[in-house]
């Protein structure tokens, strides 16, 4: 029995091991520079301070590591929907009953120590959706199979949305990735990712008209078109057809401004845009009556979609989002500056990143560290402290080492011999993405401050916890599978 437990720990791969390690430490070490009181600095160790808490936290999240790779993976396999349930019913106790912390009811509180249920979703969500994906016989894109799939991920999302944790909620819609790589259609993606480019264009031009219509309506009608051709000739492959689909649109266009040039009649640029998108549509569904292809009518439920999502940005914006995420918005696509309010975080992280240089003004010579510039400094905009202190060249060995890590989660998911593995593996390679792009992409003003944690850098138990528990049942249940 004890010679089979050897052989076992001689399997875990020890680079990742290595990884974890460096990134722990190195994230306790710079959570002591954040938050290094000049006039009341306290030792490293001391638990009166943030770095010392997180050293409890760290010591526990060695145990659960150690715990975790004694466990059998059939367990994970076996538990898994169990642990689903639990979750959910953590997540509605916490939304009935925790307290209202700067605008989040995501804590458990449970005297000296906060508990974020959220972050243990992560692991959970992975699980669930690696049992279910694992059934024998199972097709993602199934009608039914599909539904139980975005119903595992969209329950606990909208459950987190209403404890008004947006950040935790998105990370949960990473999981997507994971469902690429089992089958989801890359059409899917890519609508996804044209309804952010339709919100952004369509919001940041909003405020000049053009006639009836915003300028930004217009502009996005117009990528729109370009979007449902490039999709045509992607899936039908079909030259004749996208150049019909751009000469309609740009007849159109033309036809108006020699209207409007020899004042024949005052011309609406947005009414052109829509009829032009009519007239695709309707010739997407000519095509799919004549051809009697579904593919085309797909392709013009896309371009009435898009126009309809258009349609909806300025209520969601308006009557969805809340003040302060309105502003973070603005502020992010620059239609705002509010340096003293919704864009003080992003410019003062800025500041600090930028005053680094390139080679950094040293460990915990940080001046706007040190002076408490910069708000949340040592836990979602640590990385501030790193550009600041580190320079350059330091943020980018964090950002090396980074790319490192999701490139060796990969590598070591693709290997894997069970469903059960590969989907957990890129479950753990979409969590852990997900949240280094937008951090890193927060931090310089790239993407709205949404508040979630550089993995293992920023301080907190539960997300050190969770990030932990995510990546040691992966590295378990790898070890499981590797040949010795």
């Amino acid at each position: 029995m004890n010679s089979d437990i050897t052989k076992e720990k001689g399997r875990i791969d020890r680079w990742m091991i290595l990884l974890y390690l460096l990134f722990v430490i190195a994230g306790w070490l710079n959570i002591y520079a954040a938050s290094f009181d000049l006039e009341n600095a306290v030792s490293l160790f001391d638990l009166s301070g943030r770095a010392g808490m997180q050293l409890i936290w760290m010591g526990t999240s060695f145990i659960l590591a150690i715990a975790i790779a004694k466990i059998d993976t059939a367990f994970f396999d076996t538990f898994a929907l169990m642990f689903y349930i639990i979750g959910i019913a953590m997540l509605l106790l916490t939304l009935a009953i925790a307290p209202n912390i700067k605008g989040s009811h995501s804590w458990l509180v449970m005297g000296p120590v906060s508990v974020q249920p959220a972050e243990f979703m992560k692991f959970i969500i992975a699980l669930a959706l690696a049992k279910v994906i694992s059934r024998h016989g199972f097709v993602l894109m199934e009608a039914r199979n599909l539904l139980i799939v975005l119903a595992l991920i969209l329950v606990p999302f909208t459950i987190v949305l209403f404890q008004s944790e947006t950040g935790t909620a998105l990370v949960y819609l990473s999981f997507v990735i994971m469902l690429y790589r089992e089958g989801l259609p890359g059409g899917f993606i890519f609508t996804g990712l044209a309804m952010i480019v339709y919100f952004v264009v369509g919001l940041k031009f909003s405020e000049e008209q053009v006639g009836y219509f915003s300028r930004g309506e217009v502009y996005t009608i117009i990528i729109i078109i370009v979007f449902t051709a490039g999709m045509v000739w992607s899936y039908v492959k079909r030259r004749n057809v996208v150049m019909i689909i751009l000469g309609i649109a740009g007849l159109v266009f033309l036809g108006s401004f020699v209207l409007s040039k020899f004042n024949v009649m005052e011309i609406d640029y947005g009414i052109s845009a829509i009829i032009a998108l009519s007239l695709i549509t309707l010739y997407l569904l000519f095509l799919a009556l004549r051809y009697w292809q579904n593919i085309y009518l797909l392709m013009a439920v896309f371009a009435i979609g898009s126009f309809a999502f258009l349609e909806s940005v300025e209520y969601v914006f308006e009557d969805v989002l809340q003040h302060h995420q309105q502003k973070r918005i603005k502020v992010t696509l620059g239609m705002e500056e509010d340096l003293l309010g919704s864009g003080y975080h992003i410019g003062q992280s800025k500041i600090a990143i930028g005053s680094g240089a390139f080679t950094g003004k040293g460990y915990l010579n940080g001046t706007q560290t040190k002076l408490k510039y910069v708000p949340e400094q040592d836990t979602d905009f640590i990385f501030c402290t790193i550009g600041e202190e580190q320079g350059f060249i330091g943020a980018s060995i964090v950002l090396i080492l980074f790319l490192v890590f999701i490139l060796r989660l990969i590598i070591i998911a693709d290997r894997q011999k069970t469903t059960f593995g590969r989907v957990y593996g890129y479950g753990v390679v979409s969590v852990f993405s997900f949240h280094l792009i937008v951090n890193i992409g927060m931090v310089l003003g790239l993407t709205p401050v949404i508040g979630i944690p550089l993995p293992f850098f920023s301080y907190g138990g539960s997300a050190l916890w969770g990030f932990t528990i995510l990546l040691f049942i992966f590295l378990r249940i790898d070890k499981s599978n590797k040949p010795k």
